[in-house]
């Protein structure tokens, strides 16, 4: 069990649960995930929460591959009045806020948000890991080798396990030094790495347990889905289910999924199966 102080309430982590991802974008690799205005991401997080998720991740930069950085003005303007709004409609939920902004992510707290999602693990932004601690909040610590413009340009590693392995080890120290109690570790499949290291990755999640916190799996209709069985991310969902299967068998904690009911519903029958 994990326990997680979201800015003054407890997240109990028991069994694992649902981050369902908003994305306030024109751009991300999946469209029908596109929310483009403040009442669509409202009727989104509503859906999310009722289907069961836990942790709803806003953000407003797509980090697909060989995507452009927005100005940290605009991916503010993105994601600031959708923090506030979804807050103030459903203050149960909590908020995490998807960015690798050290002043976006402070930004973000100060309108609702209790979780920091940093798809750099503190390697984009020099401020990022002193200001989360500041914060005192959680923060999802997430590997990317390279960049979203060139992580996908022929990533190779020796041992690919064991390189993130001890980047979690190296940068989890790093957040202990700046007084950030709770991490929560991601492999992140698809970023910088290639289709069989996603599986190598998956076959050896369990292997993070060592590191004693909880274990992020962002999956849901990603090109190691929908590659692999040369469908598109639109028709991505089974596959997603059973890669998301096999990560709450290697000791996943927390799914990042695009649809929550159906995550819910691999979590719902691996309890009993348990």
């Amino acid at each position: 069990m994990f326990t997680l102080n979201c800015n003054g309430r407890l997240l109990i982590i028991n069994k694992p649960i649902i981050m369902g991802i908003l994305n306030i974008t024109p751009d991300s690799f999946y469209k029908t995930s596109r929310l483009q205005t403040e009442e669509a991401a409202l009727q989104q997080a509503e859906k999310m929460l009722e289907e069961g998720a836990t942790i709803l991740d806003i953000g407003g930069q797509s980090t697909r591959p060989q995507s452009t950085r927005l100005p940290v003005d605009e991916e503010a303007a993105r994601v600031l009045p959708v923090i506030e709004s979804v807050n103030k409609n459903f203050p149960a939920a909590f908020i995490s806020v998807d960015t690798y902004h050290a002043i976006v992510a402070e930004q973000a707290v100060a309108a609702g948000a209790s979780i920091v999602n940093d798809i750099s693990g503190g390697t984009m932004d020099e401020n990022m890991l002193a200001t989360v601690g500041k914060l005192s909040v959680p923060y999802v610590c997430m590997h990317i080798k390279g960049t979203p413009e060139t992580m996908q340009k022929d990533p190779v590693y020796e041992n690919v396990t064991r390189e993130i392995l001890d980047f979690f080890i190296q940068q989890t120290e790093q957040c202990r030094l700046q007084n950030i109690n709770d991490v929560i570790i991601d492999p992140g499949f698809g970023f910088g790495k290639t289709i069989m290291h996603n599986f190598q990755l998956l076959k050896d999640l369990s292997i993070f347990k060592m590191l004693e916190k909880p274990i992020l799996a962002g999956l849901s209709r990603k090109a190691t889905v929908y590659k692999t069985l040369n469908i598109t991310a639109d028709e991505a969902l089974n596959g997603t289910t059973v890669l998301n299967t096999i990560a709450l068998l290697n000791g996943a904690n927390i799914l990042r999924v695009h649809d929550v009911k159906e995550a819910m519903e691999a979590i719902e029958l691996l309890e009993v199966y348990k």
